[in-house]
C-alpha cells in the first residue's frame, strides 16, 4: 500500500474488489496488510478499509467484524445503524458461518474441533487499562485438512518441507483464535509473525518469493437481516494463493 524508499511515501490509493453489495450491506474482499480501521497501531498508515469503501461507494459504513491487518478475505459492512445492530446481534448469537482456509507446517490430517480456552489478547497501549487477570476464555475451532503438499529440501532436523491447506471455521470469536489454535495444534500457519516458525517462515518467503500471513477470510454465510434471504459471500484466492496451488498440484 504505502512505499517508503529514500525518506519519501509513495502512495497508490487502493480499490477495494466490492463482492456484494445492496441497499442494507456491502461486502469487500480485503486483502493482507490492510488495517479494518483505525487504531493506536497504524501511526504511519493512511488507508484503512473503511475509509476506502466509504469513499468507494459515497457512504457511510459500519463494519461488522474484524480481520486482521495480514489476514485477507470477506469483510462485511453494514449500511445503515439498524442493520448493523442486526448484523451484531447475529454474530454474537453464532448465526454468522465464517470459513478460513490457512497453509501451515506440517501434514495436519483428518478433521476435528479445536476445544482449546484461549487468554484474551490484550494490546500494551490500546488496553493499558484492562486487567491482566482474567480467566481464558472457551474457545472452539473446527479444522479439516483438505490438502497436504512436501517439497525434497532440507530444514532445520527435517529431511523434507512439508505444509497442509487446512479449511476452518470458528465457533467462537476470539482474537487470533485461528492463528492461535493451529499453533496450539503445532501446525502454525505459514508467514505468522506471532505464533508462527522461525525457519519455516524465512525458507517460504525466499523459496516463493513472498511474505504473508498465509490465511483467508473465504466465506461467510448468513441469513439477509432484511430480505431473509440465506447468503454466501465468498473471495477468490488471490495469485499468492494461485501460485501455491499450482507448485503443489492442488
Amino acid at each position: 500500500m504505502t512505499i517508503k524508499n529514500a525518506g519519501t511515501v509513495i502512495v497508490e490509493k487502493p480499490l477495494l474488489k466490492i463482492l456484494y453489495q445492496d441497499e442494507y450491506l456491502v461486502a469487500v474482499d480485503k486483502p493482507p496488510g490492510l488495517f479494518v480501521h483505525r487504531s493506536f497501531m497504524d501511526k504511519d498508515e493512511i488507508y484503512f478499509a473503511l475509509q476506502l469503501i466509504r469513499d468507494q461507494i459515497g457512504q457511510y459504513v459500519y463494519p461488522l467484524h474484524r480481520l486482521d491487518r495480514p489476514t485477507s478475505g470477506v469483510l462485511l459492512f453494514a449500511l445503515t445503524q439498524d442493520v448493523a445492530r442486526l448484523m451484531g446481534q447475529a454474530f454474537s448469537e453464532r448465526k454468522i458461518k465464517k470459513t478460513y482456509f490457512a497453509l501451515t507446517r506440517g501434514h495436519l490430517l483428518n478433521e476435528g474441533v479445536i476445544d482449546h480456552p484461549l487468554k484474551e489478547k490484550l494490546d500494551d497501549l490500546g488496553d493499558k487499562n484492562v486487567s491482566r487477570d482474567k480467566d481464558a476464555q472457551s474457545a472452539e475451532t473446527f479444522y479439516k485438512s483438505v490438502a497436504i503438499a512436501s517439497l525434497p529440501v532440507p530444514l532445520g532436523n527435517y529431511t523434507s518441507v512439508r505444509y497442509s491447506l487446512i479449511k476452518c471455521q470458528p465457533h467462537t470469536g476470539r482474537r487470533h483464535q485461528i492463528r492461535r489454535h493451529l499453533a496450539h495444534l503445532r501446525h502454525p500457519i505459514i508467514g505468522d509473525i506471532n505464533y508462527g516458525d522461525n525457519k519455516q517462515n524465512p525458507f517460504f518467503g525466499e523459496h516463493f518469493g513472498f511474505k504473508r500471513l498465509m490465511l483467508m477470510a473465504k466465506q461467510v454465510e448468513f441469513i439477509h437481516p432484511v430480505t431473509g434471504l440465506e447468503m454466501l459471500i465468498e473471495a477468490e484466492f488471490d495469485e499468492q494463493w494461485q501460485q501455491i496451488f499450482n507448485v503443489f498440484k492442488w
